[in-house]
């Protein structure tokens, strides 16, 4: 029998990733390769870590097989415990029966048995798709101080940006008052972050109860937390105020790459009073070549450059041979940009080819229509053919054919 620990973390990482397009296809969103050597899921498990949480509960359901094996045993993390550590929780180890996980809620409450195990007084749920550094120790101790039944990590974001979030209006006490669901004009700019703290005896009677009732959608933001509201139970904010990205686009996935490049932006990933860890295989150094151009750009492990790189992220063992130009894009492992090649504004996925004089997204000043700009994707395993073309905006997940040889 396993001891009681004060709080356990259930990692929702089941999610399709539907908005990431052929980058999911055959892996979760949370396994999704970030920043050079980096998954998504790294950075709620080693925020756990960091956080003194040292069980945590993945639960995965859509194409997880790669997201199973990244976590293996949890050692990356220090989370290979015999008393505790990572444990991957998929839908058929549940209360009865056999079904997938119907919503976030309906996640949890199939695994109460897991989460009994442990006896905690308090559990924090968390999503597996977001890139932060967050203490969640911090947010603990603010949840006891409240005596709180739940706490809501809070960021306040731009106005413009606040119809995209859950929003909610917050006494002087830091007390939920009121909630908007992406509203089409918010009177609220603070935005759920989607990371929760529970007491736990009263999270695990609320899930009972929501699984009971046949009109809910046994979602924690649509369903649990409101019906909490509506009850009177205690329901605080505790307000963040570092880097958060919620990667659930291609925009955003983009984004958060090329935002490691500036300066401005508060995610230092070489900080080792708050590390990051990874699972990474060994590779060789990476080698520039003494007539390529590599300007504000970061390079990784095994990666061999000898053209032209200019703000980009380019992922363990990358070939860009002489000619090749690769512009504000990332460049997942194990691609080669052959000579003569243009890769500007995209993101292309591992082990793709792009032929000599291929061309893959564009620059937006260089658009006539502005609307028609995006962000050009291309597949993992994909062969862009020698001079081919993908579009801005444009997602291939099958070999472009290329001129006629």
């Amino acid at each position: 029998m396993s001891r009681k620990h004060e709080c356990i973390a259930m990692l929702l990482a089941g999610g399709q990733g539907s908005r990431l397009g052929i980058l999911t296809k055959n892996i979760a969103k949370p396994a999704v390769p970030y920043g050079g050597k980096y998954r998504i899921i790294d950075f709620p498990l080693s925020n756990c870590v960091n956080s003194g949480i040292y069980t945590v509960g993945v639960l995965t359901q859509y194409q997880p097989l790669e997201l199973n094996d990244y976590i293996g045993n949890g050692h990356a993390w220090d989370l290979d415990r015999a008393d505790g550590g990572v444990h991957i929780l998929s839908p058929y180890q549940q209360i009865k029966g056999t079904e997938w996980y119907k919503g976030t809620a309906n996640a949890i409450y199939q695994n109460i048995n897991f989460i009994d195990r442990y006896d905690p007084e308090y559990v924090a749920v968390l999503s597996g798709d977001h890139i932060y550094k967050m203490d969640y120790s911090d947010m603990l101790a603010f949840h006891k101080e409240k005596n709180a039944d739940c706490t809501i990590a809070m960021l306040e974001v731009p106005w413009e940006e606040a119809s995209r979030f859950g929003l909610m209006f917050v006494d002087d006490e830091s007390r939920i008052t009121a909630f908007e669901e992406k509203p089409k004009n918010p009177k609220s700019n603070k935005a759920s972050m989607g990371v929760y703290m529970f007491t736990w005896k009263k999270l695990r009677q609320y899930l009972l109860d929501d699984e009971a009732n046949p009109q809910s959608s046994n979602d924690f933001g649509h369903d649990l937390i409101p019906a909490m509201h509506e009850n009177g139970e205690r329901l605080f904010a505790y307000a963040f105020d570092g880097y958060w990205k919620d990667v659930g686009t291609i925009d955003s996935l983009w984004e958060a790459n090329l935002d490691l490049l500036n300066p401005k932006v508060d995610l230092d990933l070489t900080d080792t009073s708050w590390k990051i860890y990874a699972k990474n295989t060994a590779s060789t150094p990476h080698y520039v070549s003494a007539d390529a151009k590599v300007q504000n750009s970061m390079i990784t492990e095994g990666c061999e450059v000898y053209g032209d790189v200019d703000f980009s992220v380019l992922f363990s063992d990358v070939t860009v041979e002489e000619g090749a130009v690769v512009k504000d894009s990332i460049i997942m492992p194990n691609t080669v940009i052959k000579s003569g090649a243009t890769v500007q504004y995209a993101i292309v996925a591992e082990g793709a080819v792009i032929e000599p004089g291929a061309v893959v997204g564009q620059r937006p000043e260089d658009m006539e229509n502005l609307d028609d700009w995006g962000v050009a994707v291309v597949g993992a395993g994909v062969n862009v053919g020698k001079g081919a073309k993908v579009a801005p905006k444009e997602m291939v997940g099958e070999d472009v054919k290329g001129e006629a040889k």
